[in-house]
């Protein structure tokens, strides 16, 4: 079926006051999963291939192609992201291909330029009806471009959305890119404040690092998009991992991969079913 806007998603889950969860693509067996999952449980999701996994792979068009294939292709209500991209230049490509929703991610620019970066390719996106998200107080996990304790400012919040015309924004309230234990504690509080403040979703980033009970109190207290990746890589090399463990003979990878994505599956009609419903 078509792809369903992101916007659509996204303002239903604000509204119902649940979770819009996005899920990041790494390759065509975490894609295949996400969608199975997506059948599986009639709740819309949100597949995203993110800057680091293009440049993974070289080239944006092939996986975005095939995720694009797979969304098509279903029954289920799928929209396709593009996550973290910060070249002008490859955001257009993906529009071009037929995504119709980008983050656009200038943060690790000052913030005078982030505003005027974001606010450039905000308006070209939207002269394309494709949804913007960008990101304001960075999120840590990512090296040099963000940093650890840094945290969203509310009033500064509002004056980049109104400045760029943004459609949601990534905020930092303290969760981090790539942690293997579910243990961050996140800042509610602000995340109330924020969700006051703004006329627009807020999202949350790193959310692989926090627990199933501590989403659910972050999504109460108004935060909508959750994106997840790194639990779902987990579950994937964890299965891929203890099999080759268990048969040092094993050879071919799809014997692998196969179980890795119907666990990868598992995981995301878990998560659907607890926080996206």
């Amino acid at each position: 079926m078509p792809l369903v806007p992101t916007a659509s998603i996204v303002d239903a889950a604000r509204s119902a006051g649940v979770s819009a969860l996005a899920f990041n693509v790494i390759h065509l067996e975490t894609g295949e999963a996400i969608v199975a999952a997506a059948e599986r449980t009639g709740i819309p999701l949100i597949l995203q291939i993110s800057k680091n996994c293009i440049d993974y792979h070289g080239s944006m068009l092939p996986l975005l192609r095939a995720t694009l294939a797979l969304a098509e292709g279903s029954g289920a209500d799928l929209s396709v992201h593009l996550d973290h991209l910060t070249d002008p230049d490859a955001i257009r490509t993906g529009v071009e291909a037929g995504v119709r929703s980008v983050m656009v991610d200038h943060s690790d620019l000052p913030y005078e330029e982030n505003v005027r970066a974001t606010a450039e390719m905000t308006a070209w996106c939207h002269e394309r009806d494709v949804f913007v998200e960008a990101e304001l107080g960075k999120v840590g996990g990512k090296g040099g471009a963000h940093a650890f304790g840094v945290r969203t400012d509310p009033d500064e919040a509002l004056a980049f959305v109104r400045a760029t015309g943004v459609d949601a924004l990534a905020v930092a309230v303290g969760s981090s890119h790539r942690m293997r234990e579910r243990t961050a504690v996140l800042d509610k509080e602000l995340v109330t404040a924020l969700s006051k403040a703004l006329p627009v979703p807020l999202v949350l980033h790193g959310s692989s690092g926090v627990a199933d009970d501590e989403l659910a109190r972050v999504v109460a207290a108004g935060m909508t998009k959750i994106n997840i990746s790194s639990r779902l890589t987990t579950v994937f090399t964890g299965v891929v991992r203890d099999m080759l463990e268990a048969d040092s003979a094993l050879t071919d990878s799809r014997a692998c991969f196969k179980p890795a994505r119907e666990a990868v599956t598992e995981e995301v009609a878990r998560l659907l079913t607890s926080l996206g419903s």
